[in-house]
């Protein structure tokens, strides 16, 4: 399994901008990668993926202004946020699971420590 750090997290104002970075300690080529957020007292809710192939998946809620990618030969995963909002405020974790992407939270065997987005009004 491969190690993850996220960077790049912080305050920003309502409309603003963010990307935050994902850097993992080995080959995630052969990873699907994934972006969670959680908020206290909320479970942790899957806002983008990226398969091997870099085909991406986001939630209806946050298309057009979520956008996920990778660059494999940084071993690096990013998450592009476009006007924020408060309701984005959260901790945003990256993780990775091996082989093909399911659905299934339980199935990401690599998580980071996460990075704090604060989005204020």
């Amino acid at each position: 399994q491969v190690q993850l750090v996220e960077s790049g997290g912080g305050s920003v104002q309502a409309g603003g901008a963010l990307r935050i970075s994902c850097a993992a300690s080995g080959d995630i080529g052969t990873y699907c990668m994934a972006w969670f957020r959680q908020t206290p007292g909320k479970e942790r809710e899957e806002v983008a993926q990226i398969d091997t192939d870099g085909r991406t998946h986001i939630p209806d809620f946050l298309k057009g202004r979520f956008t996920i990618s990778r660059d494999n030969a940084e071993n690096t995963l990013y998450l592009q946020m476009d006007d924020l909002n408060p309701e984005d405020t959260a901790m945003y974790y990256c993780a990775a699971e091996f082989g093909i992407c399911t659905t299934r939270i339980e199935d990401f065997g690599s998580w980071g420590q996460g990075t704090q987005v604060t989005v204020s009004s």
